[in-house]
This record gives structure tokens, sequence and C-alpha cells, in this order.
């Protein structure tokens, strides 16, 4: 099996190639602006170490920030129609209205709330009202608005009421791009709706991205399907994830903390991975990160998807470094490193200038760095170590200590010694442990229902068959998947036997 994994980072883009499991060539190439010229460019020096030559490649799966970029900076987002099937109740909650006001400007394109929807147990709360659908889809044509996300009560328990929506707005509307929030999962009808709408919103963007990454596959000579990683740590074919971009905004970090635990044989472990402007600490769990089970905000919008647990702060390689007092970051020189970094000519100081200056790394003209002595440095490396050390003890989930990987290409900000880590471990490709963790992700399904008037071993076993449904739909073998968690919780309010269960399986990439 050969494998080419991409991630494209803030700073870089690296790629690698991996054979029978073992890493045999590593790249980097400056990120661009454009993304696909640096795809292009990482591609072009891995085929220049001659590695490909006469090689079949069997996918290649590419990480990117470009759709989390693109909410944060309110960029290439397109305007959105909101359907909501839960009248009478909500009315009072419609959508959008827990989004930060710029960005709600930017990406309403109009509301319509009509009836329909489920009870917690799957019966019908109200009939869908298809004559106010179909008014509906007949406004949205008439404003020429052709992204349209379409929420409902209970939808991941019977996701019908939105099916049939869908139907009729594509009928009405012939070339609208629709989303179902039942296809983003989770219970919690506000997140989940925000979740289709700023899903909706990256329809445009993710069709245009995914496409100019196809096309510089095939520039490269390359004849491989192209996989999206995802905030779990799989992945998904192209024409899905093309469909569903929300499940790509953190799967650069993802990458990283997967790439960590396959180089280095943790599947249990704190990672801490540095990049040019930030470092994400996160824990892994049998291999994959722990995924946050609350409310996580994204650009401002209230969401609940899957999304791995993390923290970031403002420590990289590029990060800008004042003396007097001693801060690091949050600013970052950014991929504007080898311009503007003191070593390298420019003038601003930055955490790689200090590294210069204490001959950790060999880059630049060490004498450009040479007004930075001892004291200074070594100020510099507590204030780093300080803020590991706080960004760890608030992740970790038990008193004593643990081990840390430290990956990424701004690493050597990581000491050797850390309070409450038991060790620190670096691995060989550390540097490109992201697009490692790219080139190895598996395929994944998750269920998370409600189930009544069964036992808990039936509601896990009926969880379990359908979680492993979706991973099969999304390109799994059957034969290798594995369930990798399982959370039940009685739910004591409502009546009868109910039980709330969320499963996840993964499983390898079906051949052929």
């Amino acid at each position: 099996m050969r494998r080419i994994g991409i991630d494209v980072g803030g700073t870089n883009t690296d790629a690698v190639l991996i054979e029978d499991g073992k890493v045999t060539g590593a790249v980097k190439a400056p990120t661009t602006e454009d993304v696909t010229s640096g795809i292009l460019d990482a591609l072009k020096r891995l085929g220049a170490t001659g590695l490909l030559q006469g090689k079949k490649i069997d996918a290649v799966m590419i990480g990117t920030t470009h759709f989390i970029n693109a909410v944060v900076q309110r960029k290439h987002l397109s305007k959105v129609a909101a359907l909501r099937l839960g009248m009478p109740s909500g009315a009072s909650l419609p959508p959008f209205c827990d989004w930060p006001g710029d960005l709600a400007t930017l990406v309403r394109g109009g509301v319509w709330m009509v009836e329909g929807g489920h009870e917690y147990d799957g019966r019908p709360f109200m009939p869908l009202d298809r004559e106010a659908v179909t008014n509906a889809a007949r406004e949205m044509k008439a404003k020429g608005l052709k992204a349209v996300a379409i929420s409902s009560v209970f939808s991941p328990l019977d996701p019908s009421h939105e099916r049939e929506a869908a139907e009729i707005v594509a009928a009405e509307n012939p070339g609208a791009i629709i989303t179902c929030s039942s296809d983003l999962g989770r219970i919690g009808l506000l997140e989940r709706e925000n979740a289709g709408l700023l899903n909706a919103a990256l329809a445009d963007l993710a069709r245009d991205t995914i496409a100019a990454f196809d096309k510089a596959i095939r520039d490269s000579k390359i004849d491989a399907p192209l996989f999206i990683t995802q905030n779990d740590g799989t992945v998904a074919e192209a024409h899905q994830a093309m469909k569903l971009p929300v499940y790509s905004f953190a799967s650069g970090a993802t990458n990283s903390m997967r790439g960590a635990a396959y180089l280095s044989g943790l599947d249990d472990a704190m990672v801490a991975d540095v990049g040019g402007t930030t470092t994400d600490i996160g824990q892994l769990k049998n291999g994959f990160p722990r995924e946050a089970n609350s409310v996580v905000q994204v650009g401002g919008v209230r969401t609940l998807f899957r999304m791995p647990d993390l923290m970031s702060f403002g420590l990289g390689g590029g990060s800008h470094v004042a003396l007097d007092p001693v801060k690091i970051g949050p600013l970052s020189v950014g991929y504007r490193l080898l311009t503007d970094g003191i070593a390298f000519g420019g003038g601003q100081l930055t955490t790689t200038d200090v590294a210069v200056a204490a001959g950790i790394l060999p880059l630049g003209d060490k004498a450009k760095v040479a007004h930075l002595d001892k004291d200074t440095v070594a100020k510099v490396f507590d204030e780093a170590k300080r803020m590991v050390e706080v960004t760890v003890d608030m992740m970790k989930t038990e008193a004593g200590d643990v081990p840390l990987l430290a990956v990424g290409g701004g690493a050597f900000l990581i000491p050797d010694t850390l309070e409450g880590v038991s060790r620190v471990v670096r691995v060989e490709h550390g540097d490109c442990a992201n697009a490692v963790g790219a080139a190895i992700a598996q395929v994944s399904g998750e269920c998370d229902q409600i189930f009544r008037d069964m036992t808990r071993n039936d509601a896990l076993d009926a969880a379990a068959a359908v979680a492993s449904d979706r991973a099969v739909a999304a390109g799994a073998d059957r034969s290798t998947l594995k369930t990798i968690e399982t959370e039940d919780m009685p739910i004591a309010y409502l009546p009868g036997n109910s039980l709330r269960v969320r499963v996840r399986v993964v499983g390898d990439v079906a051949s052929g």
C-alpha cells in the first residue's frame, strides 16, 4: 500500500510518501495564498526525490485549514437560505439568532420556518407542511439563493422530513446545493442547525477548493483517488467531503495527533503540535484524539458535531517575541519567517531567532542575533515552557504525570522536562507528523441516538450497527471495522426506558 499524505498548514505544506507502513520520503514547501500552488510545489519536491518513479500510488490524502480559515476570516462565504422544520415551537429562537452580527449579515440570505419534525423517540411532532416548503423553495429561487440548509427537530433520530423537504427544494430550485443537518449528526437543534448553516455557506468554496486539489494531483501526473481528512482523524472520499466541508475544520491538528501516535507507537498520551503560529494540545485515546463532548465555537458560532478536544495558544516558530517584559505571541510572521525574521535579515524578533541564537537551529545568520545573550534566551524559553505547562495541565484528565509527544516544525520550543509530564517523546519525521496522519487515515462512522424500551446491550449493539453501516457507506472495508468509542447515558426525565448512545467505529479504506 502506497499513500501520499499532504497537510496544508499556515506556514508550510508538508507531503510524505508511506510505503508498507513506513515513511520513505518527506518534504516541505511554503504554503501559498492560493493553496494549490503550494500543493503542486510539495508534490514536485516529493517527485524530485525519485521515490515516486514507476510506482503506483493507491491514494492521496489531503488535510487543509482552508475551510475554517474562511469562517474565521469572513471570506469566500455564500449567502444561505435557512429552512427549519419545527413550527409551531421554536419561533422565538430563529436560525442565526446566536451568530456574531457581522457573520450573520454576511451569510443570512433568508429564513423560513414551517411545521414538521419528530419527537425524541421518532414519533412525528407535526406533519410536514409540504405546501409551505414548496412556497419557501420558490421564494429562495426568486432571491437567487443556491445554498440551502435544512434542519428539523430530532432529525438525527428520523431524518425523513429533512429528506422530503430537500427533494421538494431540489425540484423547485434546480442546482441548489442542499445541506441536511441530520448528515452532521448530534442531538441539539440550534448547534446542529448552526453546523448545517456553516456547511451550506462553504458549499461553493468546497467545490472549487477540492476541484483544485484534484487538478493539482492530475497535473502532477499522479493517478490515484483523492481523500480529504476530517476532524476525527479519518478521511472521506473527495466527492463526499465536498458536501460536508465542516468535517475538515480541525483536521490539521488531528492529523498531527494521529501521525504522532503512528510514529511513536503510543496510543495514549498528550500531544503538543507546534506550528508556525500556534501550538495545539490534545489527548490521544486509543490512537485517536479525544473528542469534545460539549459545544465548540467556530468563528464565534456555537456548533456540536465531530470535533477534537483541543486547546490552542499563540506559541509557534514564527511567533513575535517582546523582551521587556518577555512575551511570546500571539502574533506571528507565519510563512514570511524567511524574510521577516531577524536571523534572515528582517526586523521582527521571533522564537526561531531566539533558537538560532541558542544554537538549537542551524538556520539563517547567527551573527544577526548575536545581541541576544544567554540570560535573554533562557527567559524566552522559560516563558515558552510556562505556556506549555499551563495548557497541558488544563487538558489533562488525570492527576498523575503523562507522556507528551512533541511534534511539528516548532517542536524545538518544547523542553525535555515539563511539570506534570513523565517524559517528552520526539519522533523521526515529527516535523511532518501532520502529513503522516493524513496518509494513514481510516474511514469512520458514528451513531448518536436515543433508544427506548431496549436493554443496554441491545441499544449498544443497535448503535454499533448503525455506525458500521455509515462507515461502509463512506468507503470503509466492513471486515476491518472496530469500535473505538462507546458512550451511553440513561435519560431520567423521559418516560420509559430511554438511553442515549453514541458509538464511533473506524475501518480501512476499501480497496477498488
